[in-house]
């Protein structure tokens, strides 16, 4: 993803705004600990194993695909909406091609199917949120837990999530879970992402300074998981681990956030450099032409290359 960060929002406050609290939890510190866990826990849908093993980028430089992804949540939930319009039509001409055959069922995949889609988005903003309240201040309030809902669902109309399907309560969220729970499942390559993505060796190219930061993260990260994920994916651990990294953890976040870092990404760039940039100058952007927010549909309609909601096929990247 090609991004500058001086970007970030020009013309407006994106679909949220500064009161927002997606804005108050995607740039919390314990950002990074929830997408950790999302990426992860993304490969119990065998729909996007075979699409992420297919395409072998988490494997070759997994720094790359934590930090692209982790790039585009943040700019959905931060950018202006010109700038998000246009990173979320790139996402959608690289998924483009990432077809095939599953093997566990024999159907094809998709990484553009609304299915997938919407795994990936729900499991992202329940982790990030997950994270906040185990490691950062804890709960939102009714009425913003309220609003991050509502947002997480305005989020979702930049990718081919069918509206009817997107959550927007919390206990939507469980049933939405508690549906797809039947189709997840482990095999040798899900394990082999997901045990990639917490323990990276240095010698996959990612380096010395990300391996040691995955595993760090992964201390937390795991912590946040239920038991029976844990042990299907083969990461589980005693729970005495659990609660011994739970207060070092929120010591951490909280020195993180008493000298506004805005997050172990500012202070750890080797983790997700260029999630680091959007951060930085989310801290400090200049007010944007116009201080007022916008729809995805009225964004799309202003700064689309293309009419119409995303769809399924895009152009070659």
């Amino acid at each position: 993803m090609q991004f500058d960060p001086t970007t970030l929002r020009r013309d407006d406050y994106g679909f949220f705004g500064p009161d927002s609290p997606s804005w108050k939890v995607w740039t919390a510190p314990t950002a990074v600990i929830g997408f950790q866990r999302a990426v992860v826990l993304e490969h119990f849908d065998p729909f996007l194993t075979a699409a992420v093993a297919d395409s072998r980028g988490i494997y070759s430089d997994p720094r790359k695909r934590l930090d692209h992804t982790f790039a585009y949540f943040l700019i959905a939930a931060i950018a202006d909406g010109r700038t998000a319009i246009q990173a979320a039509e790139h996402l959608m001409r690289i998924h483009a091609p990432m077809t095939g055959i599953e093997p566990i069922s024999g159907n094809r995949y998709s990484a553009n199917s609304p299915e997938t889609q919407l795994w990936i988005h729900i499991t992202g903003w329940h982790s990030v949120l997950k994270a906040y309240e185990v490691f950062g201040p804890g709960p939102l309030t009714p009425e913003e837990e309220t609003r991050y809902w509502h947002e997480c669902a305005i989020a979702a109309e930049l990718q081919t999530c069918k509206p009817e399907d997107v959550p927007r309560s919390r206990a939507e969220v469980r049933e939405y879970f508690a549906e797809v729970r039947p189709r997840l499942c482990t095999s040798e390559r899900a394990e082999e992402g997901m045990h990639h993505l917490l323990w990276t060796s240095p010698r996959n190219g990612a380096g010395l300074s990300y391996a040691v930061g995955s595993r760090l993260l992964s201390l937390a990260s795991v912590a946040t998981l239920p038991k029976w994920m844990r042990k299907l994916g083969r990461f589980d651990r005693p729970g005495i681990v659990d609660l011994a990294i739970r207060l070092p953890a929120k010591v951490l976040v909280w020195g993180f956030t008493r000298f506004n870092s805005f997050g172990l990404l500012l202070a750890a760039p080797f983790i997700a450099p260029l999630a680091g940039q959007i951060l930085k100058q989310h801290i400090n952007a200049e007010p944007p032409a116009k201080l007022e927010t916008i729809t995805p549909t009225e964004a799309r309609a202003l700064y689309s290359s293309r009419s119409g909601r995303p769809t399924l096929v895009a152009e070659p990247a």
